[in-house]
């Protein structure tokens, strides 16, 4: 465990200009990212008597083995860059709201000649209207499909709405009267422009004079005795009915506001937000975090509005933000920024009465109820991993619990479409983003599981040690990266390099963190295979085993016999969770290789042999085999043939038969032994 004092900066060295700064593990890697108004004051804190501390900032320290920082000229250049930071080195120990999907948006097209409906995310296009954000995309699709027997706006894709142009013929939402079918002139392209203009002024909360014109519409049918009108009418009504209820108004006045509030204890924080769009709750969304500091609410207010709104574009800040409480931050800065980002102003406030107070009451409910039943759940889920990770410690004689853990299967069937997989566990849960997989070469000289396994595991620490040892960056340089942002680069200390980072554009490698543990699925042999690479490329550090199916067993390398834990092992159902998420990923990827392979044929790839060509051969030879055995002047008369695709069909076919198949004299066709 790092001493903080071991790299604790001179109080003189520390600027007192505001700024930004990181802290590295002992392999270099970001593990916290903050701001400060005042960097000398701000990392003061930090480095006091440990007993004084936190329990998170005390474990952030002491993982910890170096800091640096970055000055800036304002504030608002120091919430930019630490947002920009922490989605470029995902910091473990900083605060994280959001997951890593975008919210779905109701969007209509309206930029183009016939605009269309859909469920979009990620960043926003111009000419698009977009109405939300919405929770799911189920949510939004249910209530188009309302709206579409009153607006019936186009919304198929491109592809289908100009094939149906071609052939005459609608698609099956024209027939059952949900589309307007401008793609066989049913509808102008100017009416139908308004017609989606007319659904997005419903969307935007101008909703009663649709109400009232279908009323009106429906009483004039019915005096004409025109009953068949006025009940599919009495059903549009209905429809406009059923989709403001599941809207119901919040706020008067067509209010756009996204609506904050946060449960909090002394480790976690619960957020709850309510998009609120024309007055309606359109979504809402929920996160619990862990808390890094003994931070307030107006600090964990300033992460939240840094980390939702810094990837949003300007539409997807709403006029009004309430929260609730101002951020840590000058409220003025704040308030800039997302001014900047929406491109008008934004009213950046705590609500005080009226409608938005009571809002912001019924938000919190929420947020107290998510963090009493998150904690419900886990309670149980972090005590039983801790307990399996100290077991595992325990069972192996390791000096520390296995925070990392990597997997490695092999699957194949009769040592062909050989692949391997290699999963990872952090503090006992999945880290896919670490997952990969491997297609098994036989450098080994053979594709049996203890060679491939040996074969995989070079692979993964040949490449760990080539990251660890690329040329350093340069000392306290901001260099412009390929995709034009700016990183800070340091010196490294005496000499060494920061692991993990890539020194061409200062982002973390993924493949460049070492594990605590490796598991290998497999008994002895495997073990000792995984033992041999491991020396062979100088890794002496990372504890081994192997985990047999049979008797459920764990394999140390040079033991006689195995380690036995208990059936009701909690570290036992670890390294058996471990196992068989290994084993999945690698049969997937098995049974997908295994398939392309099947439908692979000997004339894939011949440059100028397409589809109609492939099936004129294969049905005046009868077969590949006695295409194989034919000459180019034999090819070459087949219709669509010619003489120089011909010889390029004969000599991959030659190719092929030099694998392992008869080889073939391209001269004669003559069979060669």
């Amino acid at each position: 465990m790092p001493d903080p004092a071991t790299y604790r900066p001179k109080p003189g060295e520390i600027p007192v200009e505001p700024g930004v700064y990181r802290f590295r593990d002992p392999a270099g890697r970001v593990i916290y990212v903050g701001k400060a108004k005042s960097l000398r004051a701000r990392l003061s804190n930090y480095f006091q008597d440990l007993s004084a501390l936190h329990p998170r900032t005390m474990a952030m320290v002491t993982t910890a083995a170096s800091v640096e920082w970055t000055v800036v000229t304002t504030e608002v250049e120091a919430l930019q860059l630490e947002y920009s930071w922490i989605k470029e080195f995902d910091p473990r120990f900083n605060v994280k709201y959001r997951d890593d999907k975008s919210y779905p948006y109701l969007a209509v097209t309206m930029g183009e000649a016939v605009p269309r409906v859909q469920v979009l995310r990620g960043a926003k296009r111009k000419g698009t209207r977009y109405f939300g954000p919405y929770t799911h995309a189920w949510a939004i699709r249910e209530t188009v499909d309302l709206l579409l027997r009153v607006f019936p706006v186009r919304t198929c894709s491109t592809g289908v709405y100009k094939r149906a142009g071609q052939v005459g013929r609608p698609c099956l939402l024209g027939y059952i009267d949900k589309c307007s079918a401008p793609c066989v002139g049913k509808i102008s392209a100017e009416d139908h422009k308004a017609l989606a203009q007319d659904f997005c002024d419903f969307m935007a909360g101008n909703t009663a004079r649709f109400v009232r014109r279908a009323e009106a519409e429906m009483k004039a049918a019915a005096a004409e005795l025109d009953f068949e009108r006025a009940a599919r009418l009495r059903d549009d009504l209905g429809a406009l009915t059923k989709a403001l209820e599941k809207s119901a108004v919040v706020l008067p006045d067509a209010t756009d506001a996204d609506v904050f509030a946060i449960a909090d204890d002394e480790l976690e924080a619960a957020v709850q937000v309510f998009h609120v769009r024309g007055g309606r709750v359109r979504g809402q969304r929920g996160w619990v975090s862990e808390k890094v500091e003994d931070v307030g609410t107006p600090e964990l207010v300033e992460q939240l509005l840094l980390q939702v709104y810094g990837g949003e574009s300007g539409e997807g800040v709403p006029r009004e933000v309430l929260v609730p409480a101002l951020p840590a931050t000058v409220e003025a800065d704040v308030e800039d920024w997302l001014s900047e980002l929406r491109g008008s102003r934004v009213d950046l406030r705590v609500p005080q009465r009226g409608d938005k107070k009571a809002l912001m009451e019924t938000v919190h409910r929420n947020a107290t109820q998510a963090l009493a039943l998150h904690k419900t759940r886990r309670g149980g889920d972090l005590t039983t991993r801790s307990l399996a990770l100290t077991e595992l410690q325990e069972a192996l004689g390791l000096e520390e619990a296995p925070l990392r853990i990597e997997c490695y299967d092999v699957s194949h069937t009769q040592e062909t479409n050989v692949v391997a997989s290699m999963v990872v566990f952090e503090d006992g849960l999945p880290k896919k983003s670490d997952y990969r997989r491997f297609a098994v070469r036989g450098d080994e000289g053979g594709l049996d599981d203890t060679r491939a396994m040996r074969e995989v595991l070079t692979r993964r620490f040949k490449r760990l040690a080539q990251d660890e040892g690329g040329p350093g960056p340069t000392a306290g340089v901001l260099t412009e990266t390929a995709d034009g942002l700016e990183v800070e680069t340091s010196a490294p200390v005496g000499g060494e390099v920061l692991a993990g980072i890539d020194p061409g554009t200062g982002r973390p490698r993924r493949f460049s963190y070492a594990p605590n543990l490796v598991v290998v699925d497999g008994g002895r042999p495997q073990v000792e295979a995984a033992a041999r690479a491991l020396a062979d490329v100088g890794v002496v550090d990372v504890a081994l085993c192997g985990l047999a199916k049979r008797l459920e067993e764990v394999w140390l390398p040079g033991e006689d016999h195995p380690v036995v834990l208990p059936r009701t092992s909690q570290g036992l159902f670890l390294l058996q969770r471990v196992r068989d998420e290994a084993h999945r990923f690698a049969i997937t990827y098995h049974r997908a290789k295994r398939s392309k392979a099947m439908t692979t044929s000997a004339l894939d790839g011949v440059p100028g042999l397409g589809q109609a060509r492939k099936s004129a051969l294969l049905k005046h030879f009868g077969s590949v085999k006695r295409l194989r055995a034919a000459t180019a002047e034999e090819v070459a008369a087949v219709p669509g043939m010619g003489p120089r695709t011909a010889a390029a069909v004969v000599e991959a076919l030659a190719g092929a038969a030099g694998a392992g198949e008869p080889a073939v004299n391209t001269a004669t066709g003559e069979l060669l032994d």
